[in-house]
């Protein structure tokens, strides 16, 4: 008689029996991606099988899949913490979360840390770095207590480096004022320091390094200034550049790697 009355079984209550193990046991092999189903990792417990071949990884771990921080390069459009609604094609305004891009077909070829993407990754990520939505740039996720606590406690002291694109020449008065120390009603605003990068195409790009996060102030600034923002890139967080990662890709942070 088929199993379970021709519904299958579940995935746990197989594992358990291949492992003599317990159904709890069970479900954390299978939640820790050690278990493949007909050749591919299945990690829902209550997933049906029938007569498909089930293998368990001979390492296998019932350790709980180790605490992951994925670097983004969030393209515009895409919500990293400010709430703001934007147009969806379609659909009118509405917001998309910039962790929904992180699937396993978007990881960036350069990703060395040979850790597969698991579901649990995706689980209570703390977004340490927001970004506008209309902004691209480097966004930073992590399930890490050390490195959360980091990139809030210590973000005063952090510098973040932008470019910025900007319609039409940036005159030396409006740099200067860039450059003054800003503020908003009556309150000293974190220092900028802007330069410009390049100019062509009708376009004047700028670097602007900042520290501490501060949505919107970029933008502020530039409207104060009169100028008009084309485009805004956040291109390094401390000592941690975007690099090659192009629009939608992600990697995760190397052990090495510092902030």
């Amino acid at each position: 008689m088929p199993a379970e009355e021709d519904g299958g079984i579940r995935l746990s209550k197989r594992v358990a029996e291949l492992k003599a193990c317990s159904r709890r046991e069970a479900e954390q092999y299978i939640e820790g991606g050690w278990v493949r189903v007909a050749g591919r990792v299945v990690e829902e417990p209550q997933f049906r099988v029938r007569g498909e071949d089930i293998s368990i990884d001979p390492t296998a771990s019932m350790m709980a899949p180790p605490a992951v921080t994925i670097l983004l390069h969030k393209p515009p459009g895409h919500d990293a913490g400010t709430g703001e609604p934007v147009d969806i094609k379609g659909l009118g305004k509405g917001i998309r979360p910039a962790l929904d891009l992180v699937v396993a077909s978007s990881r960036s070829g350069e990703d060395r840390s040979g850790i597969p993407l698991l579901k649990k990754h995706l689980m209570r990520q703390q977004l340490c770095t927001p970004l506008e939505s209309r902004a691209s740039g480097l966004v930073v996720y992590t399930q890490d207590w050390r490195i959360g606590r980091k990139l809030t406690e210590d973000m005063g002291v952090i510098e973040q480096e932008f470019t910025v694109e900007i319609q039409g020449d940036v005159s030396n008065e409006a740099l200067q004022r860039l450059n003054q120390p800003p503020r908003s009603d009556g309150r000293p605003l974190p220092p900028v320091k802007v330069s410009i990068g390049s100019t062509g195409d009708g376009v004047t790009r700028l670097r602007v390094a900042v520290k501490g996060i501060h949505p919107g102030l970029v933008a502020h600034l530039c409207d104060q200034a009169g100028l008009q923002i084309v485009g805004m890139k956040r291109i390094r967080i401390g000592r941690l550049p975007l690099s090659t990662l192009q629009p939608g890709q992600w990697r995760l942070l190397m052990p090495y790697e510092r902030f």
